[in-house]
């Protein structure tokens, strides 16, 4: 978001900056972020608010959701809805569309005026009607109590257009060659024309007659302006039932009361370009004015300016939301630009999170860095022989010291101290010889315990810190100066055991590079014990010895892993014959097994025979499942076959049925000996 100040009145540019691609992934998006400060800090307020070559024209329905722009290349017209911050719709159009009107509190009901004199309806659902009027239009205006559309433009006639009937009315007769634009006031619906000569025509649309005439050519000229040609109406914009703002293709702005054919004030732009729009501001009474080059906000009353916008990109159409300070624009570029004025009102409720943003910026202002500027101290300007220019327009008072020129601060130190660049060049060669130093292996005194861990630990951290270096990240702490690995290079109970088959097993090539560390700490012992000085290279090799070792190393390394398969299968065969010398030395003895109660001892003939079953093929061993009674294969209705299979019970299984069923046979023979003592007993009273 970027930030501009005239006369005291922020203006918070709420679409500067770069736009991404559509296309790039959001890990590029990320990635872009992260480098680039402007991308970072944009403000997307709208998603996608641009057009893809120019935008024309651009309004706000009178519900305030929705915002339309119209633009090329292709003709189309956006919509883009508030609430939700992004694009409703796109519809593209057969030709490039002049101006447009809302005529709906939303977007159900668009008339659109085209250049090939056409006339196009638009709805809710898309296109409705197309018509077309006789002479190429310019601009138009709705009267809303007759639902009549006035149509200006390279004709004497406004040709009227009646929505309700469907038809043509009769038109009305002007005495301009052409008109330009229009505008009906929305208190008493007066209707105003601008024509070529410089002339404002006013008709009433319920006698259709002339009602009044101004002559705004002869007006706009001023004694400090300079015309060229006879100035054209180019804007028109009513204000209330009696104000009404002119603007001409000279680049002057006039105010009117309807009362009087004089008007109130003139302004002029001093750019000398036609005037494009003309809003009004009621809350703090101003005319927002602008031309292709530069926005004007000025005081009705004074003529004062209040502030002004000049943005990169020619201006087309300037629309002001509606009881906010928002101000939207079209422009010859992709991109429609959307500022902020705080002073001018509030933020729309659809983005009320502006007002804490700008809030918070204005609280912390950021300090302004100027590029082209140096700043300097009174102590400076007087080594530098300057302190004469103190109060003269070459520095710039500013807090304890002053701001000059870049340039002027180069050339005068070059004239105070001519040996400059001899002191820059030996301060270089001094940082690059202390690169190289710092680049060398520094003795350092190693631990008692696991040694050439430490030697490795310190290695890799040399390493790191250069990688961290080329990406500018920050250094991990080292595992030497850490207190809770202390222990590990102090108690000999930590000591790495290399002749263990596990850290042989890790790879034959850390065998390799534990030999040279080994080599190496043999060397630095040396160097400690002679007490050499800590800049001599503890290898005391050259780099050509270095690259042939680190070649020496590349071949033998098939080498170095057949010699750890040979050296491990020796040392497996000897342990298998030590197990073998024990087992014959050892006597067997025989172990007896207990069978538990309720089971059998099977003998080893079951796996034998299960082993020859898995040997048949399927076909066999089916027809075997068939005859014990398992599988039961029969034909279907269909033609297919269907086979059922019943498991195997187990011994145990079996003899646990076998004892349900005697003691279910039991059960049964003792109902019957009860039932038949029962009978008998009856019988014997029936006797007595």
């Amino acid at each position: 978001m970027q930030v501009s100040s005239l006369n005291e009145v922020k203006i918070y540019s709420l679409s500067a900056g770069r736009s991404l691609p559509e296309w790039l992934s959001d890990r590029k998006k990320r990635a872009l972020q992260k480098k680039d400060v402007d991308i970072r800090r944009r403000i997307e307020l709208i998603q996608d608010f641009e057009m893809p070559t120019v935008s024309t024209k651009i309004k706000v329905s009178r519900d305030g959701q929705y915002i339309m722009a119209v633009g090329t290349y292709k003709p189309r017209v956006r919509c883009f809805d508030t609430y939700q911050l992004s694009q409703k719709f796109e519809r593209c159009l057969d030709s490039e569309v002049v101006t447009f009107e809302i005529l709906s509190d939303d977007y159900s009901k668009i008339v659109f005026l085209q250049c090939g004199r056409f006339v196009e309806f638009h709805s809710q659902h898309g296109h409705y009607y197309r018509t077309r009027i006789p002479k190429f239009g310019r601009d138009f205006s709705y009267h809303y109590p007759s639902c009549d559309l006035y149509f200006v433009g390279a004709s004497s006639e406004v040709y009227r257009l009646n929505l309700e009937q469907g038809r043509f009315l009769n038109s009305l007769q002007t005495e301009a060659s052409e008109s330009n634009v229009c505008d009906i006031n929305p208190v008493h619906f007066l209707f105003a024309m601008g024509t070529a000569e410089g002339r404002v025509e006013c008709w009433d649309p319920r006698t259709r007659n002339r009602v009044g005439l101004l002559d705004c050519a002869l007006s706009s000229v001023t004694a400090d302006t300079e015309i060229e040609g006879l100035p054209s109406i180019s804007a028109l914009k009513f204000d209330g039932a009696l104000n009404m703002a002119v603007g001409t293709s000279t680049g002057q702005v006039l105010l009117y009361d309807l009362r009087s054919s004089n008007p109130l004030i003139v302004k002029d732009h001093h750019y000398g370009l036609p005037i494009k729009s003309i809003q009004f501001q009621h809350q703090l009474d101003l005319i927002i004015s602008a031309d292709s080059r530069i926005i004007k906000m000025w005081n009705k009353d004074t003529g004062k300016i209040f502030t002004s916008m000049e943005p990169e990109h020619d201006i087309n159409d300037v629309c002001l939301y509606p009881n906010s300070g928002m101000l939207m624009t079209a422009n010859e570029a992709p991109k429609m630009n959307i500022y902020y004025i705080p002073v001018l009102g509030p933020a729309p409720k659809w983005c009320s999170f502006l007002d804490n943003l700008t809030e918070e910026l204005e609280e912390n202002p950021e300090s302004t860095v100027y590029d082209d500027y140096k700043f300097v101290t009174r102590k400076d300007l007087e080594n530098l022989g300057l302190a004469h220019l103190i109060g003269s327009s070459l520095l710039r008072a500013y807090m304890h010291g002053f701001f000059m020129d870049i340039r002027l601060y180069h050339k005068a130190k070059m004239m105070a101290n001519p040996f400059a660049y001899e002191e820059y060049r030996r301060e270089k060669i001094r940082q690059k010889i202390e690169e190289t130093r710092a680049q060398r292996v520094q003795l350092k005194k190693l631990p008692k315990v696991n040694k050439e861990l430490a030697l490795k630990l310190i290695e890799e951290e040399g390493e790191e810190q250069q990688i961290s270096k080329k990406r500018k990240q920050k250094n991990l702490p080292s595992l030497l100066k850490d207190d809770r690995f202390k222990v590990m290079f102090e108690n000999p109970d930590f000591q790495v055991d290399e002749q263990s088959e596990e850290f042989r097993l890790l790879n034959p090539l850390v065998s390799k590079i534990s030999e040279k560390r080994k080599r190496k700490l043999k060397i630095l012992e040396e160097l400690e014990a002679e007490g050499q000085e800590e800049e001599e290279e503890p290898e005391g090799k050259a780099s050509d010895a270095e690259s042939s070792e680190s070649s020496d190393d590349e071949k033998g390394w098939v080498e170095e892993v057949r010699k750890q398969r040979k050296l491990l299968r020796q040392e497996e065969k000897l342990k298998r014959q030590e197990r073998l010398k024990e087992d014959q030395q050892t006597l067997l003895k025989p172990q007896f097994f207990e069978i538990k109660e309720g089971e059998e001892f099977r003998s080893f003939k079951d796996s034998a025979k299960k082993q020859k079953l898995m040997k048949k093929t399927l076909e066999d061993r089916l027809k075997l499942e068939e005859k014990l009674g398992t599988l039961n294969v029969s034909d279907t209705t269909v033609g297919s076959k269907q086979a059922t299979f019943k498991l195997k019970k187990s011994e145990q299984q079996r003899k646990q049925q076998e004892a349900e069923k005697r003691h279910r046979q039991e059960r049964k023979s003792l109902r019957r000996s009860a039932s038949h003592l029962k009978s008998r007993r009856g019988r014997g009273r029936l006797f007595h």
